[in-house]
């Protein structure tokens, strides 16, 4: 990831530092390529934090679109969230979903800090963190088919809530916990600022509050937001507890419990029809 740096380029107007931010942060969540970034310059957290929600809903728009060629085909609720699931984990590169699985082989394997974190670096993954991933697929694409009892509009936009949410829960542990190592992507993001978090999730209850009004209900969405931050809070808790710190597989694995817990937080009170 590399140092942040220490304040954005000059002679950029609002409109193209924003564009900047955004196209910045889909390069470094997502596999999507936009625009070139500034050869030899490390990326600034601080800066693109604020647009980590952005990228969610653009990961969501990526699901958006394959449930809506899966209902323009006649494929099952199911087999509909299954391949929107897989476009989301293609998008991101299982970016998140490989954190999880690393937190929980570390956490669930290791008897000491030091060998947690070892576990955690290993690259293989084991019985703990297998368990993990399948898990909480098994938990998205389930809650998504249920989401689909509403329609593919519905279902879409509460995809587009849970990612921008999640992606500011993503960040949380990094401004909530020090680094555990001195080396690694946690390190080397530093301890992001507490305003830059504010800005993300402010970012996330923004779209909150405006797909709520458009159509998922404002109290459903309000109550997402405050279940993904549970969720992340959870995840903070754990790794502080487990390890002192922070890890880019720490924020990893606080994105996907946010979801899932997003996800909980829209369908309370959900009835199949």
């Amino acid at each position: 990831m590399g140092p942040p740096l220490s304040g954005a380029p000059h002679g950029l107007g609002l409109s193209q530092r924003f564009v900047r931010d955004i196209a910045d942060a889909l390069r470094f969540f997502t596999r999507l390529r936009v625009g070139e970034s500034e050869p030899g310059a490390p990326l600034d957290i601080d800066r693109i934090a604020w647009a980590a929600p952005v990228v969610g809903v653009a990961v969501g728009l990526v699901g958006a679109l394959v449930l809506a060629l899966a209902a323009l085909l006649g494929l099952p609720l199911l087999l509909r969230a299954a391949f929107a699931t897989a476009a989301l984990v293609a998008a991101t590169g299982a970016l998140h979903e490989d954190g999880l699985a690393d937190v929980a082989d570390g956490f669930g394997g290791g008897a000491t800090r030091a060998r947690k974190l070892e576990i955690m670096r290993d690259s293989r993954i084991g019985a703990y963190g297998a368990i993990a991933i399948a898990l909480a697929l098994i938990l998205r694409v389930g809650a998504m088919a249920a989401a689909l009892d509403g329609g593919v509009w519905r279902a879409s936009l509460s995809l587009m809530l849970v990612a921008a949410l999640s992606r500011a829960a993503a960040l949380t542990p990094l401004a909530l916990l020090p680094p555990a190592r001195a080396d690694g992507a946690g390190a080397a993001a530093g301890r992001l600022d507490s305003s830059a978090l504010a800005a993300a999730w402010g970012s996330a209850l923004v779209i909150a509050v405006a797909l709520g009004l458009v159509a998922l209900g404002l109290a459903h969405a309000l109550l997402a937001a405050l279940m993904s931050g549970a969720g992340a809070l959870f995840m903070v808790a754990l790794a502080h507890r487990a390890i002192g710190g922070q890890t880019g597989d720490v924020a990893g694995a606080a994105q996907q419990c946010s979801e899932i817990a997003a996800w909980c937080g829209l369908l309370i009170g959900h009835a199949s029809t």
